[in-house]
């Protein structure tokens, strides 16, 4: 690096701080930079990650439950303002940060060294996310192969796992249309097929006794994360591609399910559970805030998945459309999804005689439980079975690489010259590491582990990080400032709605959210199984120690800089002197890059000028450019007390003042 910046000392140049990369000519650069960060091939692998990364299971499970028990149809209302007020402004608040720095959630944080902590809970809250949500593909995986005979499995009791209680729901109805029998106290097989067979959780005696290792499970979690590995085994290069087919087809499956689930008798008693408006429940909070937090699941804010995806773009890339596209499609698939699932629980409702609310679940009972249930009174059931699962595994593949890439670029991106070269490998030890984690989760008592990690890794932790982030941005770095880097990109500043929501309504909404779910705090369960104290505390600092990430991350920006404690507060919120639009012909304005064809940090460019001054004494002359000088007085007396050279002096001081010019005579 001394030979670098050596070799423009020999060479003097004013640069202009408003000149192209075009116009200072080339320049030599005898030095290895690491290698390429990659991007994405094609023109829709970017918007088809996001749209396969915001719709996933949650659009399937959790969105047409909480319509239905939320006003139906007049859950919409808040469902949509929410979406406005905190799902497309926190989107392309995201999607702005990581294409314009083109760094993960770690390294973007030059913007303001100050809050990097965010970029560590991120990290935190989505290693925990994609250690179960692969177990959930797991499972998935199992009920695929099971569906690849010629009866399904939990279609009928009489098996060594049933007990019992097993009744097989069949809609076995007398003349006047209701079961002849009492369906309180039994079971159905499809129940007792993913409680005592696939999880095996009589062998369990809770979350402190999980039992054995289920080892078909085990298998099972294995192919997910090859699976996943494969996919993202050039990074986005392979899973950009590969998303071509995991984001489309489920649409195709979703459609098929749509038209099959509404020609069943009886499916309008299920859609017309699912829509009728009940416009009193608007009256509560709580269905405006189940809105919200559904907007804020569903579209993946916070999880780092968004910044990393935008990260590989072009700088110009439309992300404003894209958006726009990806949310509204988000919120038109859940909508989608609802009518598919509802019309099959109305035939069920039919079927079996009793009302759909005591048909329809929410969460992997409705996808493991009710619905392969459904599924066995169809003519060609394990026909509909597979084609159902398959949908399950393609939506939550897409995630899945989200995670995982997610992870694996914010570290490289880190430390790009050691692990960038070495991605691939990386990467696969990434995979191996949490594929162990989640060996627990296959245990005969995995589902209590599961239930834990699902309730609390991304629970208040993840609202923390998300305010922290739009507040740093706004606030600290500076709202104007950052709609002048949007403007840099896509060549027009983001209107009122965008600022407005930015700064007062989408923090306000995330923190009344927050209050919310303390306020509300519910300890976990899993059907008539209460969690001791010790899990719900382990819970508890499982959310904690993603939050508490963002104080220790002050603690050590602060610690880095020199100064009162005043002064370091304010050098670690300003941006390092390398923030910025990652490629050379992108920085212009404040951004002039000082190494030409660079794509790493680049260092301080120092020109020098020497001569001799009107009253006859040497003088040396020195331009910073792209970078700046924050103590002048300080950098005088060190070039003239010590006669030290530019670069020795300049090493110690970090930028403010962007072009300074000091002149040293004597």
């Amino acid at each position: 690096m001394k030979k670098l910046q050596g070799a423009h000392l020999r060479k003097p140049i004013t640069p202009d701080l408003l000149m192209t990369p075009s116009d200072q000519g080339d320049v030599d650069l005898d030095v290895d930079f690491a290698a390429d960060r990659g991007n994405w091939t094609g023109k829709l692998d970017f918007l088809l990650s996001c749209i396969g990364y915001c719709v996933g299971l949650g659009n399937v499970w959790r969105f047409p439950y909480r319509a239905y028990t939320n006003g139906g149809g007049a859950f919409l209302v808040p469902y949509f303002l929410m979406l406005a007020i905190c799902g497309i402004p926190l989107f392309f608040l995201e999607l702005s940060l990581g294409q314009f720095s083109s760094l993960g959630p770690l390294a973007v944080w030059k913007i303001s060294p100050l809050f990097k902590g965010a970029g560590a809970a991120m990290l935190l809250i989505v290693g925990l996310v994609a250690i179960y949500y692969n177990m959930i593909i797991a499972y998935v995986l199992f009920y695929l192969f099971a569906s690849l005979t010629s009866d399904l499995p939990w279609e009928h009791c009489g098996n060594w796992w049933n007990t019992e209680l097993c009744l097989e729901h069949r809609g076995s109805k007398d003349g006047n249309g209701a079961l002849p029998l009492n369906l309180t106290c039994t079971v159905s097989p499809s129940e007792e097929y993913w409680s005592r067979y696939v999880l095996h959780i009589q062998g369990s005696q809770g979350i402190g006794s999980p039992g054995e290792i289920r080892w078909n499970l085990c298998l099972c979690l294995l192919l997910a994360w090859v699976i996943v590995f494969l996919c993202i085994l050039k990074g986005v290069k392979s899973s950009g591609k590969v998303v071509y087919f995991t984001a489309t087809f489920p649409y195709l499956i979703l459609l098929m399910l749509l038209v099959r689930g509404v020609t069943l008798p009886g499916a309008w008693k299920g859609i017309q559970f699912y829509l009728t408006p009940q416009f009193h429940h608007l009256l509560s909070s709580k269905v405006w805030i189940e809105a919200a937090l559904q907007i804020f699941y569903s579209l993946g804010v916070g999880f780092g998945g968004l910044l990393t995806f935008a990260s590989y773009n072009t700088f110009h890339q439309n992300i404003y459309r894209d958006t726009f596209i990806v949310t509204l499609g988000n919120a038109i698939t859940s909508i989608l999804a609802g009518f598919a699932i509802f019309s099959v629980l109305g035939y069920m409702s039919q079927e079996l005689g009793v009302p759909v609310d005591q048909v329809a679940k929410a969460g992997p009972g409705l996808a493991f439980v009710v619905y392969p249930q459904a599924m066995t009174m169809l003519p060609l059931s394990p026909f509909w079975s597979f084609l159902f699962f398959f949908m399950l595994l393609t939506l939550g593949l897409d995630s899945q690489f989200a995670f995982l890439e997610t992870i694996v670029t914010a570290v490289t991106d880190e430390f790009p010259y050691y692990l960038r070269p070495k991605k691939v490998v990386f990467s696969g030890l990434i995979c191996v590491a949490m594929y162990l984690m989640g060996l627990i989760l296959t245990t005969d008592g995995g589902m209590y582990w599961l239930v834990l990690l699902d309730d609390y890794s991304a629970s208040f932790g993840l609202m923390v990080v998300v305010i922290t982030t739009c507040l740093a941005v706004t606030r600290v770095y500076g709202i104007q400032r950052f709609c002048r880097d949007i403007h840099m990109m896509l060549g027009f500043k983001p209107g009122l709605y965008f600022r407005a929501c930015w700064l007062f309504l989408s923090p306000a909404t995330l923190l009344a959210l927050l209050v919310y779910s303390i306020v509300k705090y519910q300890p976990s369960e899993y059907g008539s199984y209460r969690f001791p104290p010790w899990a719900e505390l382990l819970g508890i600092l499982m959310g904690l120690l993603s939050c508490l990430m963002i104080p220790a991350g002050m603690l050590v920006a602060v610690l880095r800089e020199e100064g009162s404690f005043w002064e370091r507060l304010q050098q670690a919120s300003r941006p390092a002197m390398d923030w910025g639009p990652s490629l050379e012909e992108n920085r212009t304005g404040m951004y002039v890059a000082t190494l030409a064809g660079s794509q790493s940090p680049k260092p301080l460019m120092v020109h020098m000028r020497k001569g001799t001054s009107a009253g006859g004494l040497p003088y040396a002359r020195m331009t910073v450019s792209a970078v700046c000088i924050r103590s002048t007085d300080k950098m005088l007396s060190c070039l003239q007390g010590a006669r030290s050279s530019a670069e020795t002096c300049l090493g110690d001081f970090k930028p403010e003042i962007c072009g300074e010019e000091v002149t040293v005579v004597g």
